[in-house]
């Protein structure tokens, strides 16, 4: 596992000339109270990719297959695993009553490092900061009027396609105090995560293939960094362009599934992607096989390891002449319906 690091500043001058005096927390007029301070955004991009792509695809025994899907998966998740923010979102909340929000800014920034200038009382503050929302298409940022409400929200379908944008997400208690100079860090972690399956077709016959994924939550609580599991979304994955034969590789940036843990984003550094198996399936990869004759195999493969914000899992399998999905992982579970119709098919709750 490697951990990418990369900050970026935003630089927070207060216009603090006029000060009225006896200026206090506890001034009910806040905008009179402003000082100057400066908070330090960094966006830590804790990922296995690497070393998935290392361990599964990039072994001393590959393929072709293997090595074309290597590729190509590092291409379909450059913009996703990267510590770029193109737009971010800053919440300033109040840490009474009902946590109404007190301050608000968005700003594009396209680039690493960025300066910009706040006007902010001095006061208790619950900050929040989420990036690259805006280009995601299927996560909005809603009900962020008050802290406890605010949500990352994934929209609402029985069938959504893949997240398009990494999602960074951050949270910190702030005193702003009067006439002191002060500096915050605010550390941003990833809040979704990647798989992929490869699949070795050589010999198979098969016509077509399509790889839906499901079993990941649908929200995340911005507030306590906690995700919600509303309903199980399918998930249509995306089929990747191979340089060689023989092979398919389909793809899927998604929220995390349920974890044996309380599933939250990953902070810690140290093997953060090491878990124990679930006694139940925790989420699960479907494949439609179409063969020749126009038949349709349906493949579930079951999975009882978590999948965490931050982490790419990459599954290999062999297709076989009947249509079904072998796994190369003895430890997924594997249910085949042959001639399988979409009427037959019934809803595995996980």
């Amino acid at each position: 596992m490697k951990t990418f690091r990369h900050t970026f500043l935003v630089l927070a001058a207060m216009a603090a000339a006029l000060i009225p005096q006896g200026c206090s927390l506890v001034d009910e007029n806040l905008s009179d109270c402003e000082t100057d301070y400066k908070i330090n955004y960094e966006l830590r991009l804790i990922t296995n990719m690497t070393t998935e792509l290392k361990t599964q695809l990039e072994t001393e025994l590959s393929t072709e297959v293997d090595v074309a899907a290597a590729a190509a998966l590092k291409d379909y998740l450059k913009e996703i695993f990267t510590d770029y923010a193109h737009d971010v979102d800053l919440s300033f909340y109040d840490v009474v009553e009902d946590s109404v929000r007190l301050h608000h800014e968005a700003h594009i920034m396209d680039a690493n490092q960025s300066s910009y200038t706040l006007y902010i009382p001095v006061h208790r503050y619950m900050h929040t900061a989420v990036a690259n929302v805006v280009e995601n298409d299927l996560v909005t940022l809603q009900e962020d009027d008050k802290c406890h409400t605010a949500v990352l929200h994934q929209e609402i379908a029985d069938t959504i396609g893949t997240h398009k944008t990494g999602l960074f997400t951050a949270r910190l208690p702030m005193d702003v105090l009067e006439g002191i100079d002060q500096t915050f860090d605010v550390s941003l972690y990833m809040a979704n995560c990647a798989t992929a399956l490869v699949i070795d077709t050589l010999g198979s016959g098969i016509k077509d293939m399509k790889v839906h994924m499901t079993g990941f939550a649908t929200d995340f609580n911005v507030c306590d960094s906690t995700y919600r599991f509303k309903f199980s979304s399918i998930v249509k994955t995306d089929e990747l362009n191979l340089s060689t034969p023989g092979g398919m590789v389909f793809a899927s940036v998604n929220y995390p599934s349920r974890d044996t843990r309380p599933t939250k984003v990953v902070i810690e550094t140290t093997d953060p992607f090491i878990s124990q198996d679930a006694a139940d399936a925790l989420w699960q990869i479907r494949a439609y096989t179409t063969l020749k004759d126009g038949t349709i195999t349906e493949t579930k493969l079951s999975v009882t390891k978590p999948l965490r914000a931050g982490q790419l899992k990459v599954y290999k399998a062999k297709a076989l002449t009947n249509g079904s999905v072998q796994p190369d992982d003895p430890d997924v579970g594997v249910s085949v319906a042959l001639d399988w119709a979409s009427g037959m098919d019934q809803e595995i709750i996980l």
